[in-house]
């Protein structure tokens, strides 16, 4: 069985991919790190292959609302492929893991002379541009409960685990909620047998359940990524 990569390297072609390899670092992120702040330049960009990142739009010195999530699907910095090396969003370490590494100046390097690194990007690009968009919308018009459901899933997805911790506090800060509209949807979800939560631990029971309750959002996220990457 070979080694777990980030999904965006390894849709490289070979030649291209050992020499992104070359210039990256493998690292290890601990929960909370915060990789960047909006309006500042960045000087890495990252490749989660076991940690996930989570997207914040900061408004008026709120503590923010989740537009996005990055794992081994994604990458962290692909305004780089736009010549920006400005920071959009305040970026979050939300699961603990290892992730690819690669300063500023040699990802701009890789992208000069890579344009399959480059195509890449600007799929991405689209994808998480079509995929804010999304996340705005179901901000707006879906309940808490079938949004929690979503996040829940899109959180296993880069967990690669039917169980991992969070709080009420941080599910309420991520979706924009009060943390009594947290309680109210996560017991629900658990009476119903999708899901187990104790002391910050939860756990997924039933799969096909959660995304039956989850908002048709999660889908859509999907779809725009499968039909580009």
């Amino acid at each position: 069985m070979g080694t777990v990569e980030n999904h965006l390297i390894e849709l490289l072609p070979r030649r291209e991919r050992l020499r992104l390899l070359a210039v990256s670092e493998l690292i290890n992120l601990e929960p909370d790190e915060i990789l960047c702040e909006p309006g500042k330049p960045i000087h890495h960009v990252y490749f989660p292959i076991e940690a996930s990142i989570s997207l914040l739009a900061l408004i008026d010195g709120s503590p923010g609302v989740e537009v996005g999530m990055v794992g081994r699907e994604g990458m962290l910095g692909g305004q780089m492929a736009l010549g920006v090396a400005m920071a959009p969003v305040h970026a979050l370490v939300q699961n603990p893991g290892t992730v690819r590494r690669i300063s500023v100046s040699a990802f701009r390097s890789e992208l000069a002379c890579s344009p399959a690194l480059q195509r890449g990007m600007h799929n991405y690009l689209y994808v998480r541009m079509a995929q804010m968009i999304t996340s705005a919308a179901c901000l707006r018009f879906h309940l808490i409960g079938p949004r929690l459901a979503r996040w829940l899933l899109m959180s296993q997805d880069r967990a690669h685990s039917d169980h991992f911790h969070v709080t009420h506090e941080f599910l309420a800060a991520m979706l924009g909620v009060r943390r009594e509209g947290i309680t109210a949807a996560a017991s629900a979800l658990q009476r119903d047998g999708l899901i187990e939560y104790r002391r910050g631990q939860l756990k997924v029971l039933d799969r096909p359940g959660l995304e039956a309750a989850a908002c048709g959002c999660y889908a859509v996220d999907r779809e725009a990524y499968a039909a580009l990457l």
